[in-house]
């Protein structure tokens, strides 16, 4: 669970320890084999001053109900980090990062009236990877090489504790809503509608929730 006291000079940046035997997705992850892109995160938290657990998965979960199963929680704990993107002035694109219930869809619409951002969109796979230095199915909601808006979804905020992807597709973090909020500067604002209960099933993990088939499946960011 997250731990935002501060540190001893020295110590290590995540309280975690080995998995004996077979893999326990609620066990930590050993520290000694983090993914380099799962040790940006947990470098990230840690320059703001917090230590948190990284959980390993023994499979790479494709829908937030997935990894619900997985973990043993409720679908809506699970965090998805979608990815937007509006048009700059100098012709770039401003990243923004949705953080939505795993049983919510973001609505465009009312994603474009928080952020102010008439013409903002989805990304595609490849500027999705590019924007944020991290691989679709595992976009974190922290740790991006370049500055980040990010919007959290308030029914987030439902559960003491939630599970956000930690930048590897089999990689996550347990963290309270509150903490994440202040970890990412994170605006909170409804932004989501709730799909139909036989649409949740489908909706993809931590990473996307848009339904059909894409030039990368279910890897790409969604609305």
């Amino acid at each position: 669970m997250l731990d935002s006291r501060p540190r001893e000079a020295g110590s290590p940046d995540a309280r975690l320890a080995t998995v004996p035997g077979p893999v326990d997705p609620r066990a930590p992850a050993d520290p000694t084999d983090l993914d380099p892109a799962v040790r940006r995160v947990l470098d990230a938290a840690a320059r703001r001053g917090v230590r948190f657990e990284i959980h390993r998965l023994a499979d790479t979960t494709h829908t937030a109900a997935d990894a619900a199963r997985a973990l043993g929680v409720e679908q809506a704990q699970i965090v998805k980090s979608l990815v937007f993107v509006a048009p700059r002035g100098d012709g770039g694109l401003e990243l923004i990062i949705c953080l939505a219930a795993g049983t919510n869809r973001v609505n465009v619409a009312l994603l474009a009236a928080v952020t102010g951002e008439a013409r903002i969109r989805r990304a595609t796979a490849r500027e999705a990877r590019e924007l944020t230095g991290f691989s679709i199915g595992g976009i974190p909601p922290l740790g991006h090489p370049r500055p980040v808006r990010v919007v959290m979804d308030p029914d987030l905020g439902r559960y003491p504790e939630i599970w956000a992807a930690a930048g590897h597709d089999r990689s996550v973090f347990p963290v309270s809503p509150a903490a994440l909020r202040a970890l990412t500067n994170a605006t909170v604002a409804e932004i989501a509608e709730i799909p139909p209960p036989d649409a949740r099933a489908g909706a993809p993990a931590m990473h996307a929730d848009a339904p059909g088939p894409s030039p990368s499946g279910l890897a790409t960011p969604g609305t």
